[in-house]
């Protein structure tokens, strides 16, 4: 039907007959008879001279025959690939005709993201949404044939598995075979790649589609699509290393460059330095330790577990109002309040708090937070946690840039703890899931207080670039006993663990080797790739903000039939 692309012409084509399919974009008439027509498919945009193309209107779909000729001297148009060469003595062959688009094609005008879920298959037509796509197309491209070079076997988990904590509410299926019981879809496919272990498959990957009912954020879908991997006999060093290969040839693929040694840092030393567990290394305003300083302090706000405080560079021309929003923020983040310290042109601080400080606290907040004049500081004093949570916070409000701006800066985060808290029956929740392996310098503190368990490391790993976290992993427990020890810990019972993973504790009795895994999120990593905040942009048919599908109006209720045959009755709204 087409001979070739309208973006892949160019002055070598000059004399050619050639054949195009595509839409019409813009047309602009010229004389009473002649046309100019921008014909667009997805490699480009071709201008085509036709006669008497009255009838045509944007988004038509027609084929447009032709012979290929350079454009008239004074009406190249550099910005176009094609813009040296159009094609004339066009004959057009109108496939399918077109109403007026609920919105305009072209980049230049912006349109409400509900009109365009709502009318998704005319917004991928746009350059944006089929350059997203593409990439998308060319990181998992990548990612197989990385995980392939790397002697890795492509398998595919099911979709309907039984209902396991994983910490997110799973999205349930009714069974009508079973009327009252129910599969879940898979948050992960964690329970079966460390069967595949079992199974001597060795190393496993896949590209897996995940589903949990959680709350919708910029990075968050109810369904997403990650890299899955597992190794047998494998280390947490070289399951780094495996990942780090496939992220790089990911990036490689996109951008033409691969990307340097990816340092590591501990859980810990990331959130003292940047209050977060998925820093952001490509500015500064670190947070700095400032405990010691007021070790003696007669201010009462400063007699607290933690001091810490931040350099805001050049911010001391920041206006009152903008301090009192900033520690408004604060507070919002859980914070008491927020101290403000400007640096005057002469080194003095200029602050409310100022007159109930020391000179030797003065002089030690500012050598600490090596701070110059025209700087602002912005210390919080409370407990460590939230400390570091609120100080994380305004960072990166303060300093944050675009999402890739400043190329691309990945970090192993590692020595996570093993346990983030406790539940309201006193039990530990495990900061990943609870088939992660204790680290064994720290085992002996399992049997300790509670206290001592928040100090149990794990051999957990994090991925994260420019302040996302792109995935999570870990080496697994392979001993059926102390994955028992670990659900005791949890509260999770014997009888309990036999019902939701009796399956994978069985399979541990039969020979299970050491194994260690991971996963990352592709929707975030092309996202970021791509430049985009906010990952509906680099997936096909998203679902909004609110959970719902603008263009099929999913969620939609059943037919009553249907909640005959599964055995199911719908309870009316809460009032």
């Amino acid at each position: 039907m087409r001979t070739d692309m309208c973006g892949e012409l160019d002055m070598s084509d000059v004399g050619r007959e050639v054949s195009l399919c595509g839409w019409v974009g813009r047309r602009r008439e010229h004389g009473e008879h002649l046309a100019f027509i921008d014909l667009r498919d997805h490699t480009g945009v071709i201008q085509c001279v036709v006669d008497g193309a009255h009838d045509l209107r944007s988004e038509f779909v027609v084929r447009i025959s032709g012979t290929v000729r350079h454009r008239p001297e004074g009406t190249t148009n550099a910005n176009l690939a094609t813009g040296e060469v159009e094609v004339g003595d066009c004959t057009v062959e109108v496939l399918s005709a077109a109403e007026p688009p609920p919105f305009p094609v072209d980049e230049r005008i912006d349109t409400d993201e509900g009109v365009r879920l709502r009318h998704r298959y005319v917004d991928l037509r746009r350059d944006r949404m089929q350059r997203n796509l593409r990439l998308r197309a060319t990181v998992n491209s990548a990612i197989r044939g990385a995980m392939e070079e790397q002697g890795f076997v492509e398998i595919e988990t099911p979709m309907l598995i039984a209902s396991t904590p994983e910490g997110a509410r799973d999205f349930v299926v009714p069974s009508r075979l079973k009327p009252g019981s129910f599969y879940a879809l898979p948050q992960s496919p964690q329970l079966f790649k460390q069967l595949c272990m079992v199974g001597g498959i060795d190393r496993y990957y896949q590209i897996a589609r995940c589903l949990r009912d959680e709350d919708l954020r910029a990075d968050r879908q109810f369904e997403f699509v990650q890299l899955d991997a597992e190794a047998s006999f494998a280390s947490q060093d070289e399951v780094i290393e495996f990942i780090t290969h496939a992220v790089a040839a990911a990036v490689e693929a996109a951008t033409g460059e691969r990307p340097g040694d990816v340092p590591q840092m501990t859980w810990h030393d990331a959130m003292e330095r940047f209050g977060s567990d998925k820093p952001d290394i490509r500015f500064g305003m670190e947070l700095v330790e400032l405990t010691a300083v007021f070790v003696a302090t007669e201010f009462n706000a400063f007699k607290a577990d933690c001091v810490k405080g931040i350099r805001v560079p050049g911010g001391a021309e920041r206006t009152r109002k903008q301090l009192d929003d900033l520690t408004d923020a604060a507070k919002r983040y859980g914070a008491k309040g927020l101290v403000w310290m400007k640096v005057d042109a002469d080194g003095a601080i200029n602050s409310p708090v100022a007159k109930f400080l020391s000179e030797d606290e003065l002089s030690g907040i500012v050598a600490a937070l090596e701070a110059e004049p025209g700087d602002l500081v912005l210390l919080v004093a409370d407990d460590r946690r939230t400390v570091r949570h609120v100080l994380g916070l305004l960072r990166l409000e303060l300093g944050r840039p675009p999402v890739n701006e400043g190329g691309l800066r990945f970090l192993w985060v590692v020595d996570f703890p093993l346990f983030e808290g406790v539940d309201d029956n006193g039990s530990p929740i495990p900061m990943h899931h609870p088939f992660t392996m204790p680290h064994p310098e720290d085992t002996h503190l399992l049997d300790g207080s509670p206290d001592d368990l928040q100090n149990v490391r794990s051999q957990a790993y994090d991925l994260v670039v420019n302040g996302w976290e792109l995935g999570s992993g870990s080496v697994r427990i392979h001993r059926g006993d102390l994955q028992q020890r670990i659900f005791g810990l949890l509260g999770i019972s014997e009888e309990e663990a036999r019902a939701k993973f009796g399956f994978l504790l069985e399979a541990f009795r039969y020979g299970a080797p050491p194994h260690a895994g991971f996963a990352f999120g592709i929707d975030r990593l092309v996202a970021i790739l791509a430049g985009e905040e906010n990952i509906r942009e680099v997936i096909a048919f998203p679902k909004t903000q609110s959970g719902g599908d603008p263009l099929t109006e999913a969620p939609t209720p059943i037919d009553a039939a249907q909640l005959d045959e599964l055995g199911l009755r719908v309870l009316p709204p809460k009032a």
